[in-house]
């Protein structure tokens, strides 16, 4: 069982991701549904720039067995199965630190979701609360949160969790997040700026580095 294709999708979801300034270095993760019983998974701690088919595990989605591959599983996988495990109807979940959403994680509020997003993000984004990377803690925190209408999740001081049908859904739910957490925090700068004009002149430069990260 080599599953060749989805291993080697899941390389070029990685790059994809890189290029985009959503996953840096080695951070960030994705979890692919193969079939009912089995998943592919990024390594742990490797260059997504030097990843090749060979180190992207398949695991058996169950118990989170490796079946096949070269690497050690993310330390997150736990994380993306607990997603997996809860919505069948998810085939791809993907973890980012991407600038703007995870600094909304920061803040540990929900986002409501205007109708335009709804279709890929769900009905809100909720907040799971903070715990260690990796831990079980923190997949059962993530776990608490999930519903059939949400697929994005904001993880306290940590980022953020999107999912979708496929990989084109979940990748699209993460560009939207991106756009969301922008209009979200442009509106906070805003009423900030209106509270206290003298913060005026640098509060918009954020909002100036915001659009740069947002349509680069």
């Amino acid at each position: 069982m080599n599953f060749e294709a989805q291993r080697q999708h899941i390389v070029e979801l990685c790059i994809h991701l890189s290029l985009r300034g959503y996953f840096a270095g080695t951070g960030g993760n994705i979890m692919l549904r193969i079939d009912a019983e089995h998943v592919a998974v990024t390594p742990s701690a490797m260059d997504y720039f030097a990843m090749g088919p060979a180190d992207v595990c398949v695991l058996r989605l169950s118990n989170l067995e490796k079946v096949s591959g070269d690497q050690t599983p993310t330390v997150e996988a736990s994380l993306h199965a607990q997603v997996l495990r809860a919505r069948p109807d998810v085939g791809c979940s993907i973890h980012t630190h991407q600038p703007v959403a995870s600094a909304c994680a920061l803040l540990g509020r929900e986002l409501a979701v205007p109708p335009e997003f709804r279709a890929t993000l769900g009905t809100r984004v909720p907040v799971a609360g903070y715990a260690p990377s990796g831990s079980s803690w923190l997949s059962s925190k993530l776990a608490r949160q999930i519903t059939s209408d949400v697929n994005a999740y904001l993880m306290l001081n940590h980022g953020i969790l999107c999912c979708g049908r496929d990989s084109a859904g979940a990748m699209q739910a993460v560009d939207d997040l991106e756009r969301l957490a922008s209009a979200h925090l442009r509106l906070r700068i805003a009423e900030r700026a209106a509270l206290d004009p003298a913060l005026g002149p640098a509060l918009w430069r954020v909002t100036d580095a915001l659009d740069r990260i947002t349509h680069s």
